[in-house]
């Protein structure tokens, strides 16, 4: 993902939001809906969670330290899987409180007009943000369809914002079904009954979010593609006997870790391996641009057997 897509949706979102978040309370304010309340909260949330997606942006740009030798690429991550937890803490629990209230205290919408305005309002702003973030996606996405992209993406950002933009939509309808059945039949529980949806839906996106940034903070190896392109570069030097192992780690969305055991001849010297692992390290970065970190294991292959077994799944000899 480029860091001027992430952020153009980003930033859309979060001006969307901020905007939307306002109309809303002042919908509440005037007439009494639960559902706009609860929706005033999810956008303020949600202007939030962009704001942080933004902040974990930047911090990852930070210089790799002692103390952080890798440096901050996680940052991302971090700050993706913040945001799940203020989604499901802040949006859902709140407007699943609220709607739990209006069903024990109902009491009549006043300017019932009101908050049918803004919520149509804030569907056209919405769908411009949910537009934009579809519209930055296409460009990173390839081949993939959208489910795959969401839990395949390894730069969070975009998939974050495709699904607040979703789930944002659909809550608006959802308030606008609650308050308008409760302006045609008179009778608040409507209102509560989409304050409630709007509440579970929003934990339902907030545990979808937190289990795939969980994944990422866990640590996740190259894709298929990826890998066996890097394999594939290491075996197509002539001067590599055999692939013993590698294993690879995403340091951040747009840095990736190889570490690889290799086996060259016996009869090569120290100077030549070193010029060799040089050739891979130039062979590998052009296979795969992101595997920025590669560490390079020189040995000498020995086939496994009961006394030298395979120490990793896979054993891949190089071409003759």
């Amino acid at each position: 993902m480029s860091a001027s897509g992430g952020n153009k949706a980003i930033v859309a979102a979060l001006l969307a939001n901020l905007g939307i978040a306002v109309t809303k309370f002042i919908a509440f304010a005037f007439s009494g809906s639960s559902s706009m309340l609860a929706e005033g909260v999810h956008s303020l949330a949600d202007t939030g969670n962009q704001g942080l997606l933004l902040l974990g942006g930047r911090q990852a740009k930070k210089k790799a330290t002692a103390d952080h030798p890798f440096g901050f690429g996680r940052e991302r991550f971090v700050y993706a899987f913040v945001v799940s937890i203020i989604l499901f803490s802040i949006g859902g629990v709140f407007s699943i409180y609220e709607g739990v209230e209006k069903l024990q205290h109902p009491h009549e919408l006043e300017n019932a007009w009101l908050p049918i305005v803004v919520l149509l309002i804030a569907i056209g702003l919405e769908s411009f943000s949910f537009r934009t973030a579809i519209r930055e996606s296409n460009h990173v996405r390839g081949k993939q369809g959208w489910v795959e992209f969401i839990r395949r993406s390894k730069a969070p950002e975009l998939p974050v914002v495709l699904l607040e933009d979703f789930a944002a939509l659909i809550g608006l309808v959802l308030a606008l079904l609650g308050v308008g059945l409760t302006i045609i039949t008179g009778n608040s529980v409507f209102d509560a009954l989409g304050t409630l949806a709007i509440g579970i839906l929003l934990v339902l996106v907030a545990i979808v979010l937190g289990i795939e940034t969980k994944s990422l903070l866990v640590g996740e190896g190259a894709s298929v593609a990826d890998t066996e392109a890097i394999r594939a570069a290491i075996n197509a030097q002539p001067q590599v006997e055999a692939l013993i192992h590698m294993k690879t780690l995403y340091l951040g969305p747009d840095e990736l870790l190889v570490g690889a055991k290799v086996a060259f001849a016996r009869s090569r010297k120290l100077a030549d391996i070193a010029t060799d692992i040089n050739e891979l390290e130039l062979s590998i970065r052009a296979a795969v641009p992101i595997a920025r970190v590669i560490y390079i294991e020189p040995d000498v292959y020995m086939p496994p057997n009961e006394a030298n077994p395979a120490t990793d799944s896979f054993v891949i000899k190089a071409a003759d």
